[in-house]
């Protein structure tokens, strides 16, 4: 049960129509109480004045868990009683600890996400960060909520992009230069490509030409995109091991060159395709433009290789939802697919979810490969590391496992920076603002949590739940506390990790706010409730972070 439930049932007792959880506020300030129940509703069918219902409401209810009610200007202002909600709420908290928050709405129902997805021969770059870390976070808050989640890391290892690198390593490419550092060569020679083609466009006709040997599987050029491919691969993982971050598979768009047949005869017998200038497409709704599933030179595209992931994906996992975490300007792309997929006859085709995220930018410009203006993100996160640990080298050179802490401070400020904002925003990257102990950043949540151990390692006494009084300071992290389980649906049902990092915040806030003001191991009359407090905070924050896919030191 919530606060908001409990209120709920006090009410129903003494209201004269029916109530719900959705008519119930919560109010901003504290002296409006911890409860609100607008009366404006219920005017025209009790035909009474909001101000006279709230009055007449408000002198009818008595109940152990109501401390005192306020009727004022059309509203009822319920104080609940601290004590009864705080001593329950600690003690499911320390029952059930890191499961506090979870919930069953799932029902195991599977859930696939496709997330990350870089392209082999070019670095890991920050723009490759905000899919890698939501779809993440997003598999942890399923999890929570009892779905399976399916982690797809849908590699980009096909497209016109490898006829485009085949050209340019061909001609301008240099075998011992790629081995001793295959992704920084690999990379220059697809930035010359395009310097090059911008001064003579009949390269990109070469490039076009060079994937379409590829596609037909020509022994020369497919030996030269494997290689690429292992190399870059090797190169990924010890970005994602930094993260922390796995995979259930890595199917990448290669994975379909010999499913989309099916697919295109599929839609050709169900007379779907149209011949337009030389290409087929299957023409969409009037507001829509059609969907191009194979060029006039018979290159198949990203959307044909789509639509059978898709239909791969239904088969082998038979997902409840299939979720697809890629940048704002795919959003078109996905609508293409569902209504292909819908025209097609398969009615999972709604349970498909694009989750739409801004760019990272930097000095307010997008970061782009072609042009060479990229920010690599193993160097951001060894720079954030670095960085991290020699704050601790100045404030805690005695720290055991300095280095530990420092990659998890580090990597979660980054992680924390990106998640902290609504994923359609685009975000500055500004590594000195993510690293910094004070404001809505990472390190500052993982130091309340930090402090909270360090009082618990002081303590020396047992926790209780029994509590007479709760002070304003205790009391806003009651309530805090009390949201979580509320917090984590709401973040799973929106599929926006920002809901529980803003979160996490506001009870770091608290806690902080708390440890100024009250005095946890010297006051012996409270000393055992404020413990078992503490306890709750340190449970939550921590399980707060994990559902963001960090980690919380004990000391920094």
């Amino acid at each position: 049960m919530t606060m908001k439930k409990d209120v709920l049932q006090v009410l129903q007792q003494f209201s004269p129509i029916p109530l719900n959880e959705s008519m119930l506020e919560r109010p901003i300030h504290t002296h409006l109480g911890d409860i609100a129940l607008p009366c404006f509703p219920f005017a025209k069918e009790l035909r009474k004045s909001p101000v006279v219902i709230a009055e007449e409401l408000a002198k009818a209810i008595h109940h152990p868990l109501i401390l005192k009610v306020q009727a004022v200007a059309g509203y009822v202002n319920i104080f609940v009683n601290r004590s009864v909600i705080t001593h329950s709420l600690l003690q499911t908290i320390h029952t059930q600890s890191i499961a506090y928050g979870s919930n069953n709405d799932g029902n195991g129902g599977v859930v696939t996400i496709d997330l990350s997805s870089p392209n082999i021969a070019k670095p890991f770059s920050m723009g490759h960060l905000r899919s890698t870390v939501i779809g993440n976070s997003i598999a942890l808050l399923l999890e929570k909520n009892g779905f399976k989640p399916v982690k797809i890391n849908y590699i980009g290892d096909w497209g016109t992009q490898f006829g485009k690198l085949l050209t340019a390593y061909r001609k301008w490419g240099n075998e011992q230069a790629v081995h001793q550092a295959p992704i920084q060569t690999l990379l220059q020679l697809y930035i010359r490509f395009h310097e090059e083609a911008g001064l003579d466009d009949s390269l990109n006709d070469e490039g076009r030409a060079a994937f379409k040997a590829l596609e037909d599987g020509d022994t020369e050029a497919l030996a030269l995109w494997k290689w690429f491919k292992s190399e870059s691969l090797k190169e990924f993982q010890r970005i994602y091991d930094l993260l922390g971050i796995t995979f259930d598979s890595y199917k990448g768009e290669a994975y379909y060159n010999d499913k989309m047949k099916p697919v295109v005869n599929e839609l050709a017998d169900k007379g779907l395709l149209v011949e337009s200038d030389g290409a087929l497409v299957v023409e969409l709704d009037e507001d829509m433009p059609p969907c191009l599933i194979k060029k006039s030179d018979g290159a198949t595209l990203y959307s044909t290789r789509d639509l059978s992931a898709a239909i791969d994906r239904k088969t082998t996992y038979n997902f409840v939802k299939s979720v697809y975490v890629v940048g704002n300007e795919q959003s078109l792309h996905f609508t293409q697919v569902k209504q292909v997929l819908g025209k097609l006859g398969y009615d999972w085709a709604d349970t498909i979810e694009h989750v739409p995220f801004g760019l990272i930018l930097k000095d307010g410009k997008k970061m782009s490969t072609r042009k060479g203006k990229i920010v690599l993100l193993e160097e951001v996160l060894n720079d954030a590391i670095a960085l991290a640990l020699k704050n601790i080298e100045e404030k805690n050179p005695d720290l055991l496992n300095k280095r530990a802490t420092a990659q998890a401070i580090g990597v979660g400020a980054i992680i924390f920076s990106d998640l902290k904002q609504h994923r359609k925003h685009d975000i500055e990257f500004d590594l000195a603002t993510m690293l910094q102990t004070e404001g809505e950043t990472g390190p500052y949540v993982q130091y309340a949590y930090a402090r909270a151990h360090s009082v618990l390692r002081k303590t020396g006494a047992s926790a209780s739940f029994f509590v007479d009084e709760v002070n304003d300071f205790e009391w806003e992290m009651v309530k805090l506390l009390e949201q979580f389980p509320h917090i984590t649906r709401q973040a799973a049902h929106h599929l926006d990790p920002s809901i529980v990092a803003k979160y996490a915040v506001n009870l770091a806030q608290a806690f902080n706010s708390f440890y100024s003001n009250v005095h946890v191991l010297s006051d012996a009359t409270h000393k055992a409730f404020r413990i078992s407090l503490v306890t709750s905070v340190a449970i939550v924050l921590k399980e707060s972070l994990r559902l963001l896919g960090m980690q919380t030191p004990e000391e920094m």
